[in-house]
């Protein structure tokens, strides 16, 4: 029998993160879960691409945006299930026993992981804290958290958007009432909100996410999230 899950990972001048967030899928391998890595690069010219081919990573190459990233990805794989990840998302420990969990007793749901920063202090405990409160009542992970999801159901929702930005929010509302938590951690990056200011970040992107739900095109989003 085949392993089950294709990995999918969007990139973009990456080479710092990737290697740890590689590192931390071995216990994914060693569980026979991962079936292949398919890194879809959006024009990195650091060290992404190479590290990628070393690791054995299938490459996708094409033009920046998240979200025609990811559907370009999803595209070359062959699992029956997705999980897509961020480049500096760090799955911890248990993540492929909880997986495996899922995939043998919650094949009709799609699933992710509880979020955690990799920083100390409250600001962090407390947008960690938000962000899993706003997924498990209002179903609206965000893809730092990871996305687990069966090949049917991508196919059925017609996958990705290739939009600018809240592809990751668009894809759980497709996804509304199919997602289940899964009781393992994802630690993400907290260099944005570090340099930009906890609250500020946080009160930046709780904005945007309430433009985007109240029908803000989101290349009108982007334009104005990137500008500031």
């Amino acid at each position: 029998m085949r392993a089950p899950v294709s990995i999918i990972i969007p990139t973009l001048n990456a080479g710092e993160d990737l290697p740890a967030a590689l590192s931390a899928l071995a216990e994914g391998l060693d569980a026979g879960l991962i079936r292949e890595l398919i890194v879809s690069d959006g024009g990195s010219d650091d060290d992404t691409v190479e590290f990628s081919e070393a690791a054995g990573a299938i490459l996708v190459k094409g033009a920046r945006g998240r979200g025609g990233q990811l559907a370009r990805g999803a595209a070359l794989a062959q699992g029956n299930w997705l999980l897509f990840l961020h480049a500096d998302t760090q799955l911890g420990p248990g993540w492929a026993r909880e997986v495996l969990c899922h995939i043998c007793d919650h094949n009709d749901q799609a699933g992710y992981f509880k979020l955690a920063f990799r920083s100390k202090g409250f600001s962090a405990r407390f947008v960690a804290g938000w962000a899993n409160w706003r997924s498990r009542w209002l179903g609206l992970p965000y893809g730092d958290q990871g996305m687990l999801v069966p090949r049917d159901f991508y196919t059925e929702i017609g996958g990705y958007p290739a939009i600018a930005l809240m592809e990751d929010v668009a894809l759980a509302r497709a996804l509304k009432g199919k997602l289940r938590l899964l009781e393992a951690t994802a630690y993400t990056s907290a260099a944005r909100y570090e340099a930009q200011g906890w609250w500020r970040r946080g009160i930046r992107n709780h904005v945007t996410l309430l433009r985007y739900l109240a029908g803000v095109d989101p290349e009108k989003l982007a334009r104005s999230y990137n500008r500031r």
